[in-house]
C-alpha cells in the first residue's frame, strides 16, 4: 500500500531549510536553540559541494546534527539511500538508534516509520514511502565492517578517525585504504555526495589529506584564531568567522556552548597540544605545541622523606631561576622554585615506584619514585640502570624502594610476559617487602606519556626534588657523547612529541609516566569515593529531616500521629 507523503505548510517549511528542521529537533530534545556556529555548520552540511569535509571542535554537537541531517534528507526524498560510517560498530549502532528515535518521536514524521516487512534494525532500516530495493534507506556500519556491496546516494563519514584507529602509522595507512571504498559505493549520479565530519586525532591525520582527494574542507575552531594560526588552516577556516564583530583572537567562537572559563578548564585537562588538536583543529603544531612538556611547568623544591606541604604555589619568577641546576631542556625553558609553600604539612598519602624493564640491549631499566599528597605529586627519584634482569639490577631497585619507603611497586609487564615481576619479587621480598603489580599498555607510547603527564604539569602539580635533576645529569656522564643526552630524563621529557619514535630513548620518562598515571587513577577513584560519601551523607540528612518533620508530635498529649495525617 502506497504511503501518502504529507504536503502541508508545516512539512514544506521544515523541508525548505535544514536549519529549520534542526531547530525543531533541538526543541524536541529539550536543548537550547542551535548556536550561530551550529547553524553555520548546518548550512554547510546542507549546501556544501559533492565532496565535503567538516572539521569542528570537540563537543560542538556533530553527531546529533548528523542524525538530524539524515532524517531531513529522507524528509526531502524518501527514496534516498544513505550510508553512515562510524569509527566502530558500537558508534554505528548508537547513531542508528538515535536516528530511528527521531523518526518515531518527532511530530509529523509518523509516515516515515517502517511498516510490514520493511527493514527495521539497528544497522539498517527503511522508511515507509521507500520502494523495494536491495539497499536500505539508512545503513549504519563501522569503518571496519561490511562496506562492500553497499550502494548509496549519500555517504556520511561521522568521526571515523579516533585514537584507537590512528595512533600508529600502520593504523593510519589502514584507515586511508578503507575509505577508498567509498567511491565504489557511491552511486554515479550528479546529486550523489560524500560528507566527512570529524576532529583530527594526530598531526598526520587522514583529514589533512582530504583536499588532495578532491574534498573541500571547512574548519570551525573553539577559539578565534590569530592571524598566524589562520594561515595554518590554508584557507579552510569557515568564512563565518570573518563576519564576527567584536571577537578578538583567543575569544570563544561559540560562547553559548563553551565560554572562556570552560575552554580554560578543558585546555588544562587536555594539555596545550591536545587542546590545539581537539578544539582548535590545528595539526600543524608549533614547537611549543609539538613538544608540550616544559620544565618551566614543574615546581623544583626539596622534598622531606616523610611529609609534604598541603599547598605549593607555582610561580615563574625570573629573579629566582635555578641556574645552579644543569638544564638540558629547550632554549629558554627554565626551572623555578615554588612561589610559596603552605605552612601545613602532613604525611604523604603513599609512595609508588614504577619500573620499565629494559631486558637486553642498550636501553636502561627506567625507574621512578613518586609520592602523593593532596593531589600534588612529589618526584623524589627517577633514573635508569644499565641492566635488565640481572641480580645487581634487581637488588639496586629493591634498595631504592627501601630508601624511599615505597609501599607499592608497579612493573611494565610487556617484557617477558610478566617474567620480570617473577624475578624481582623474591629479591624485593628479602630487602623491602611491599605490594607489587604489573601494568600493561597497548596504546602508542608517546601519546600515552604526553596525555598522562601534561595535564598534571599544566596544573603545576608535579614537584621535583632537585636531587632528581642533579642525579639525572650525573648518571648520564658514563655514556658516550653520541648517546649521553638522549638518556637524560629532562631531555626525554622536553623532546617527546606525539610522533611515533620521536625519542631515541624513553626509559626514564616512561617510568615517570607510569608512576604519575598510578596517582592520577588513584585521585580519580578517591574523588569518586568522596563524591559518593557526600551524596550518601546528604541523603541521610534529608531522610533524618523528613522523619523529624513527618513524625513530630503535636501539642496534644498522647498524640503521636505524623503531622501529614489529619
Amino acid at each position: 500500500m502506497a504511503v501518502t507523503i504529507p504536503d502541508t505548510e508545516y512539512h514544506r517549511k521544515i523541508r525548505s531549510d535544514f536549519r529549520t528542521f534542526l531547530h525543531l529537533v533541538h526543541m524536541h530534545l529539550g536543548l537550547p536553540d542551535p548556536t550561530p556556529v551550529q547553524k553555520d555548520i548546518s548550512k554547510y552540511i546542507m549546501s556544501g559541494p559533492k565532496r565535503s569535509m567538516v572539521q569542528a571542535f570537540r563537543g560542538v554537537g556533530k553527531s546529533h546534527i548528523t542524525s538530524a541531517y539524515v532524517v531531513w534528507r529522507l524528509l526531502c526524498d524518501p527514496e534516498e539511500k544513505i550510508l553512515v560510517v562510524s569509527a566502530s560498530k558500537d558508534r554505528a549502532d548508537q547513531f542508528s538508534t538515535f536516528t530511528q528515535r527521531l523518526i518515531q518521536e518527532l511530530d509529523g514524521l509518523e509516515y516515515l516509520i517502517p511498516s510490514g516487512d520493511q527493514r527495521n534494525s539497528k544497522i539498517a532500516f527503511d522508511v515507509a514511502p521507500a520502494k523495494a530495493s536491495h539497499s536500505p534507506s539508512v545503513k549504519s556500519v563501522g569503518i571496519t565492517g561490511q562496506l562492500t556491496g553497499s550502494r548509496a546516494d549519500l555517504i556520511i563519514a561521522d568521526d571515523i578517525e579516533v585514537l584507537n584507529n590512528s595512533a600508529t602509522q600502520q593504523m593510519r595507512d589502514k584507515l586511508s585504504e578503507l575509505v577508498k571504498e567509498f567511491d565504489a559505493i557511491l552511486k554515479p549520479d550528479d546529486e550523489s555526495r560524500i560528507l566527512y565530519l570529524g576532529t583530527p586525532q594526530c598531526e598526520d591525520s587522514l583529514y589533512n589529506k582530504m583536499e588532495d582527494r578532491g574534498y573541500e574542507t571547512r574548519i570551525w575552531p573553539a577559539r578565534m584564531p590569530t592571524q598566524d594560526q589562520t594561515v595554518k588552516y590554508g584557507g579552510a577556516l569557515a568564512p563565518y568567522f570573518k563576519t564576527l564583530k567584536g571577537v578578538n583572537a583567543g575569544d570563544p567562537t561559540d560562547p553559548l556552548r563553551f565560554d572562556n572559563q570552560d575552554l580554560l578548564e578543558r585546555e588544562a585537562s587536555y594539555g596545550k597540544s591536545g587542546f590545539a588538536m581537539q578544539f582548535q583543529l590545528n595539526t600543524q603544531l608549533s614547537d611549543t605545541e609539538r613538544y608540550p612538556l616544559k620544565v618551566r611547568d614543574l615546581v623544583i623544591m626539596a622534598c622531606d622523606p616523610e611529609e609534604g606541604p598541603l599547598k605549593v604555589a607555582w610561580g615563574p619568577n625570573e629573579d629566582k631561576v635555578l641556574n645552579e641546576l644543569t638544564n638540558v631542556a629547550m632554549s629558554g625553558d627554565r626551572m623555578y622554585p615554588p612561589m610559596n609553600i603552605g605552612e601545613t604539612f602532613a604525611p604523604y598519602t603513599g609512595c609508588v615506584m614504577s619500573i620499565d624493564p629494559s631486558g637486553r640491549g642498550k636501553d636502561e631499566t627506567g625507574y621512578a619514585v613518586v609520592k602523593m599528597l593532596n593531589s600534588i605529586q612529589f618526584v623524589v627519584a627517577c633514573g635508569g640502570i644499565q641492566g635488565g634482569y640481572d641480580d645487581d639490577t634487581l637488588t639496586e631497585l629493591s634498595y631504592i624502594a627501601k630508601k624511599h619507603n615505597v609501599n607499592h611497586v608497579i612493573v611494565e609487564s610487556n617484557f617477558g610476559d610478566g617474567m620480570y615481576t617473577k624475578m624481582l619479587q623474591p629479591v624485593l621480598n628479602k630487602i623491602h617487602p611491599c605490594m607489587m603489580e604489573e601494568v600493561r599498555h597497548s596504546t602508542q607510547k608517546e601519546r600515552r606519556i604526553i596525555d598522562t603527564i601534561e595535564p598534571v604539569m599544566a596544573r603545576h602539580r608535579l614537584v621535583f626534588d632537585p636531587s632528581v635533576i642533579e642525579s639525572d645529569w650525573k648518571t648520564i656522564q658514563k655514556y658516550d657523547s653520541h648517546d649521553r643526552l638522549h638518556k637524560s630524563l629532562v631531555y626525554q621529557m622536553t623532546r617527546v612529541s606525539y610522533q611515533k619514535g620521536s625519542l631515541r630513548h624513553d626509559d626514564r620518562l616512561d617510568a615517570l609516566s607510569m608512576a604519575v598515571a598510578y596517582w592520577v587513577e588513584q585521585m580519580s577513584a578517591d574523588q569518586q569515593a568522596t563524591e559518593d560519601d557526600i551524596k550518601s551523607e546528604w541523603m541521610k540528612q534529608q531522610l533524618t529531616s523528613y522523619m523529624d518533620n513527618a513524625f513530630s508530635t503535636t501539642r496534644e498529649k498522647g498524640s503521636h500521629k505524623p503531622n501529614w495525617i489529619n
